[in-house]
């Protein structure tokens, strides 16, 4: 069970791929295929979004729309 209820810039990708296994995705629609790679485990969202020049705030909230669902 998460420990929150909502996805923030602070969870990291294997956290969000554990707990909502419903954003799947989009993740992958950003093309993050690889969730389960080693960097993945401690890659926050907020990370992700810098890394690859991704909107945070769409990112976060197509991710918790996906993880509401």
């Amino acid at each position: 069970m998460p420990k929150s209820n909502k996805i923030t810039k602070e969870t990291t990708i294997a956290e969000v791929t554990k707990n909502y296994p419903k954003t799947a995705p989009i993740l992958m629609g950003y093309g993050l295929y690889c969730a389960g790679c080693p960097m993945a485990q401690s890659e926050t969202i907020e990370e992700l979004a810098k890394n690859n020049q991704f909107n945070l705030k769409e990112l976060l909230e197509a991710l918790n729309k996906a993880a509401s669902k």
